[in-house]
């Protein structure tokens, strides 16, 4: 199997031991994006929404990076720590991922990381 890093100062950098996407077998995964602002490194957004939209600008830059769009995403894990967030949530998402939608999860957890309220994940065809 081999892989490829994804890297670029569009997005986010890693806060951990991380790469922002690995392509491996016809796919691109997408590490977890909370709302860094790519410039920064600081956490924006003061509420779920605002930082839902952050979160999928950071996912959008990953894949302008390799050359693909949100047409490409065929799978996205959501995480929220509120889930009385969802709707608000799901109405940004929505904006981004137009139908068909990509398959989804969204859970509900305790916390994430630097104190964000949303965390997405995606996984694209190449």
């Amino acid at each position: 199997m081999s892989k490829e890093v994804l890297s670029t100062d569009t997005a986010p950098g890693a806060v951990g031991p991380y790469s922002q996407g690995i392509r491996s077998a016809g796919l691109l995964f997408l590490s977890g994006q909370i709302a860094l602002n790519p410039a920064t490194g600081k956490l924006v957004g003061d509420d779920a929404a605002a930082q839902a939209e952050q979160v999928c600008q950071n996912i959008l830059a990953l894949l302008t990076a390799a050359g693909l769009t949100a047409a490409n995403v065929v799978k996205t894990t959501v995480f929220i720590t509120d889930i009385s967030a969802f709707a608000a949530v799901n109405a940004v998402y929505a904006r981004y991922f137009p139908a068909p939608c990509p398959a989804r999860s969204c859970v509900e957890v305790c916390k994430l990381p630097l104190g964000a309220l949303v965390e997405i994940e995606a996984i694209a065809a190449l």
